[in-house]
Parts: structure tokens; sequence; C-alpha cells
């Protein structure tokens, strides 16, 4: 039997063969991982070009229409998650690729969620490293999240989550998005309100939709300047749903407190960003989906995946 190559894409912090038994496939698999993104999309093509088997991770490498013209070989992509706006997949399709995805069991995103809303309004993080410096006495005044409003872009299962940890915390949630309708709202638990009200009223806009052609720059200048200046923007979604020029804007000349941003329009985040500088906004550099379980969940069904392909009975299909 021919062997055939996989690739493991952007597995920057070189998980992916121990969390997963790829012994399983290794009789018919030769596996070759990427711990480092590629430079360009040209240089992914020449790396990937000779592989009938790739494993995505999220959407850190794009496939477009031409990237699956320049890999004759590739049979099967398996992605993280049964979603990824990276994939172009009427290429796929006319490429004869099949794609297949993997299911989250759950989604660690909704405490990162809160974690970046702590360190706003407490400053745990910046207090810590001040300690550590040898620093004798505190220096940030923090603010208390119970009794504010935490209003919630997009109530679909995450936004719902994270409504349910915010109230937990004793806060009252408001939400919105371009679907949503009092009805679904009170289903969830909480308060309806337009976008206008809701950028206007929260003391803290977190974002929860997808990204997609109707959600891309959802969060623009006119709805940032409609903030409290004592107000906070947290987006673990995706960078592109918000203007980050107009966001860059707002944090600059101190127009809202702050901002916590865990996704980029660019991502890895250039070195070179000017977000780096801004004292007022707390990054993370995408941890929402990194834990040991997921990274574990995703890898144990990609290899599961290979092997039911091989079997004819490719499992998770996405086209």
């Amino acid at each position: 039997m021919t062997r055939l190559r996989c690739a493991i894409l952007d597995d920057y912090l070189n998980v992916a063969l121990s969390v997963a038994d790829w012994s399983k496939v290794s009789d018919r698999v030769d596996v070759t991982v990427f711990n480092q993104p590629f430079a360009t999309a040209e240089a992914a093509a020449s790396a990937l070009r000779d592989f009938e088997i790739v494993c995505a991770m999220r959407e850190r490498t794009p496939f477009p229409r031409t990237m699956f013209a320049a890999l004759p070989n590739l049979k099967l992509l398996i992605t993280s998650g049964m979603r990824n706006a990276a994939i172009d997949m009427e290429a796929a399709k006319e490429h004869k690729v099949m794609l297949c995805g993997t299911q989250w069991g759950r989604d660690p995103t909704a405490p990162l969620t809160m974690g970046l809303i702590l360190e706003l309004t407490r400053n745990i993080g910046r207090e810590n490293a001040r300690m550590h410096a040898g620093e004798p006495l505190q220096k940030f005044v923090g603010m208390e999240i119970e009794g504010r409003t935490l209003g919630v872009i997009g109530l679909g299962k995450l936004g719902t989550k994270v409504s349910k940890l915010a109230q937990a915390f004793g806060m009252n949630v408001i939400a919105w998005s371009p679907n949503l309708t009092p009805e679904k709202c009170q289903e969830a638990g909480v308060t309806y309100a337009s976008k206008e009200e809701l950028f206007s009223t929260a003391d803290i806009v977190t974002i929860h939709v997808v990204l997609s052609q109707r959600s891309r720059g959802l969060v623009g200048r006119d709805d940032l300047a409609r903030m409290k200046p004592t107000a906070y923007l947290v987006n673990t979604a995706r960078g592109p749903i918000v203007d980050e020029g107009a966001l860059l804007e707002a944090l600059t000349q101190k127009k809202i407190a702050g901002a916590g941003a865990d996704v980029f329009s660019v991502e890895p985040l250039p070195v070179d960003h000017p977000f780096r500088k801004l004292d007022n906004m707390v990054l993370t550099p995408h941890l929402g989906y990194v834990t040991e379980d997921s990274f574990r969940s995703h890898y144990q069904q990609m290899v599961e995946g290979i092997d039911t392909w091989f079997k004819g009975e490719p499992k998770q299909r996405l086209a």
C-alpha cells in the first residue's frame, strides 16, 4: 500500500503528536509537523505541495481557491471545528478535496472572556507584574463588575455561556445581534437591546458573533463613539468584526476606558503593531481555544478522521 503524507499545520506549541495516538494511522501515513506559520501563501503552497492530507488548526493557514489550485496532490483536509472561514469550500469541492472537521466538547473561550473582563477592571496581571518587579504598593484602582451592565453582541451558544457567567458575577446582561429577537433573549434570561442602546448603556461590550461578510466591520467608529468613556470593549470572536483603526483611535484618544482582545485582523499580531504600545489594552495571542483538553479532543478526532477516510467512511464531513 502506498504511504501518504500528512501535514499538521500551526502546531506552534508542539503538542499534536503527544496528545493524540497517531500510531493508529502510522502504518499508512507519514506525518510532518509544521510548528511555525508560513510567511506567505506562496511559502505555504511550496511546503505543502507533496502532501495528500492536511490537518489545519482553526483559521491560521488560509485555504483560498489559489491554494487548492497549487496543491494537486491534496485529497483530505481536516480542520479543527466544524466551521472555518479561511477555507474556500467551493474550491475544495471543485478540486475533489474531502473536507472534514472536529467537534468541540466544551468551548473554553467563555472563561477567557471573563478573564479579560476581570483583567481590564481589576488589573490583576499588571499588579502581579509590579509585585514581581519589587514595587511596594498598588497603583491601579479597580472597578466592580457586580451591578454593572454587560452588552453581549451575539447570543448563540458562546454568547449565552458568557451571559450566564456574567450573571453569576452579579452583572446585568443585555444583548443584540442583527438577527436576535426579544423572544430569544427572554429564553436566555437576558434583556434585548437595540445596537445603539447596547453601545450607549453597557459598561462592558463583548463580541460573540461568527465572522462573515455581514459581520465584517460590524463594530465601527459610530458604535465606539456611543460608548461611555468609562466603558470597555472585549473581542474574543474574530479581529475583522471590529474596525481596528477606529478602535485604535478610540483607545489612543481615551474615548473609552480600554479594550481586551484575543483576536486580530492579522495573526500573529505584528511585533510593531500600535496595539502593543497601548497601556489601556489587554492583549492575548488567540488563547480562546488553547487548552490541553481542546487540543487533545481535536487531534484525536483528526486521527480518527484520517482512519475513517481510508476506510471509505469519512466522519464529520463539511462538504
